[in-house]
């Protein structure tokens, strides 16, 4: 074991058993933060031992954070060098490349790919880091070089945006780790249609990988009908949906440059002329369209996280009652109506729960017949209920 490294340590009362088994956070109520580990630089790797100094685990330490140890290797004599790097990331790409026979995908997903606090997308030749944990950060360059050799990516570049960030102290400053950035949008092929990601300006990294499979869901529900695509972002279900045959597709958003990028998705995927935009507030946009009795054979919701915290969870699950209530009306008889949530806060009880008294206020009726996830891109810590965020629910109505 390497005899330099700082040693940290759990509370008496702490659940040592949990980091055996497997849990990959250690609270800051659990650890004994003396001057010594409160003194530590945020992402420091060290040795966890419990209370009674039998080693634990390799961990990465953020005194100044609520999780103020993430489990890095549950070897507590690990090396977190390159080498280390390298086999994280091999094992990450072996499953993806199984998975999928184009190079888009997300490539590491934090946790849930052994590599805490780090998301790590691909678009073909160019990858996108997000280092939310503050050991990621300080390991950025040989995290960058590990995986242009890993992956053979020509490009590496870092995302700083996020709240997960924040709550680790950590900067937004994005930029170029490795090659250069892409001179404008990248087109990502996906369930038949072509998407344009924008890697330095966009959301998150730039697409949401996560949808996919509920994407093709969509797309087999929505064949020769109408479809409503709200909070479409850069048209994620509507060009799915015309892609595997919808008539025609409307999609709706608060931003105007995502939505210029469904049009262009739409361009490249063959579907132009039948595809509509309608930029506005959504809710706004339902009530208006409700009037105007409009009507669709798909409705699909996928609103931003309106519960990324315990506290916003109240709040939360209020908003997704009332995008149920607004969305239901719009969906035809004996249509299909599909609702989303990406927050970590609601579980699939609560949201479901929301969902179906929002449908029920609506004065419509329906069965639920699909409950789906993130693609197996995104792979969940079973140990970890924020690895499996997002949640959708089918219904036909």
């Amino acid at each position: 074991m390497d005899t330099d490294r700082p040693i940290i340590r759990l509370k008496p009362r702490a659940d040592a058993r949990a980091v055996r088994h497997g849990a990959p956070w250690v609270y800051a109520d659990d650890l004994v933060l003396d001057r010594r580990t409160k003194a530590l630089a945020p992402g420091t790797v060290a040795t966890l031992e419990d209370a009674g100094r039998a080693a634990l685990a390799t961990v990465a330490v953020n005194p100044a954070s609520k999780i103020a140890a993430r489990v890095l290797d549950r070897d507590p004599a690990a090396k977190i060098d390159g080498d280390w790097l390298r086999a994280r990331l091999a094992r990450a790409l072996d499953l993806r490349a199984r998975l999928y026979d184009a190079p888009f995908y997300r490539l590491v997903h934090a946790e849930g790919d052994g590599l805490p606090g780090v998301v790590i997308d691909r678009f073909g030749e160019t990858a996108v880091i997000q280092p939310n944990a503050a050991w990621a950060e300080r390991l950025l360059e040989p995290l960058a070089q590990a995986l242009a050799e890993v992956a053979g990516v020509a490009h590496v570049l870092k995302n700083a945006g996020g709240r997960a960030r924040a709550l680790e102290g950590l900067d937004d400053a994005g930029g170029v780790l490795i090659g250069q950035a892409p001179d404008g949008p990248v087109p990502v092929p996906m369930n038949g249609a072509t998407y344009l990601a924008d890697l330095t300006g966009g959301q998150k990294t730039g697409l949401y990988f996560d949808q996919r499979p509920n994407h093709a869901f969509a797309a087999r529900l929505g064949r020769g009908g109408r479809v409503l695509d709200v909070f479409a972002h850069v048209g994620g279900f509507a060009l799915a949906a015309l892609a595997g045959g919808a008539e025609r597709a409307l999609a709706v958003d608060g931003s105007a440059p995502a939505l210029a990028m469904a049009e262009k998705g739409a361009a490249l995927s063959g579907v132009a002329d039948r595809l509509a935009t309608r930029r506005g507030d959504a809710f706004d946009v339902m009530e208006a369209l409700a009037a105007e009795g409009a009507r669709f054979d798909l409705v699909v919701c996928d609103p931003p996280a309106f519960a990324p915290s315990k506290p916003a969870l109240e709040k939360g699950l209020r908003a997704y009652e009332r995008v149920a209530r607004l969305a239901a009306p719009l969906v035809a008889e004996g249509g299909f109506l599909m609702l989303c949530s990406c927050s970590h806060a609601a579980d699939l009880a609560k949201f479901r729960q929301a969902s179906i008294r929002g449908i029920g206020r609506a004065g419509r009726a329906g069965a639920l017949i699909r409950t789906g996830g993130a693609g197996p891109d995104h792979p969940q810590h079973p140990q970890l209920a924020e690895t499996g965020y997002l949640k959708t629910l089918a219904f036909r109505l």
